[in-house]
């Protein structure tokens, strides 16, 4: 099984593919679509779009996990990834994947055992579990593979997506 995990954002939307087999889980990219600042959001959105359908043509994944929005204090910020969140959604849909959500304290809890564990700790153990030579950068890098990794735990523990 391939899972794509995203960390949605308007300026980086971080992504992730792991393929799972058994036990087994395994890195086959990750990194980020990065718009710029100065475009449109419109066209940022159209920029997204195109870089995950080229994901999904390439590897071909079984499943999308995208990260649930998390409210925090900045309104501007949460419309935002939002929106990023919903092109992503859109995209699933259009490639007839199923789609798996998980809030942030799911997918630290399930990549350290601690729902509120810094990024530093998250990149550690993301690169511990994908026996990865370097520590996944940027940081939304590897939340997008700790998403795709706290979605292949709970498929292989048959959690619906």
């Amino acid at each position: 099984m391939i899972v794509l995990g995203i960390d949605p954002g308007t300026a980086r939307t971080g992504y992730g593919l792991v393929e799972r087999q058994g036990s087994r889980l395994r890195a086959l990219d990750f990194g980020c679509l990065e718009t710029p600042a100065t475009m449109e959001l419109p066209q940022r959105l159209l920029m997204i779009e195109q870089g995950l359908a080229t994901l999904i043509a390439e590897h071909r994944p079984d499943l999308v996990a995208v990260e649930r929005l998390y409210f925090n204090r900045n309104a501007q910020t949460a419309f935002a990834v939002g929106q990023a969140r919903g092109v992503v959604l859109m995209v699933a849909a259009q490639h007839g994947l199923g789609v798996a959500e998980f809030g942030p304290h799911e997918v630290k809890q399930a990549v350290t055992g601690y729902g509120r564990a810094d990024k530093g700790q998250v990149q550690r153990m993301v690169q511990t579990l994908l026996s990865l030579d370097v520590l996944p950068r940027p940081d939304d890098a590897a939340d997008g593979l700790a998403v795709a990794i706290c979605a292949a735990h709970a498929q292989r523990a048959g959690v619906p997506a």
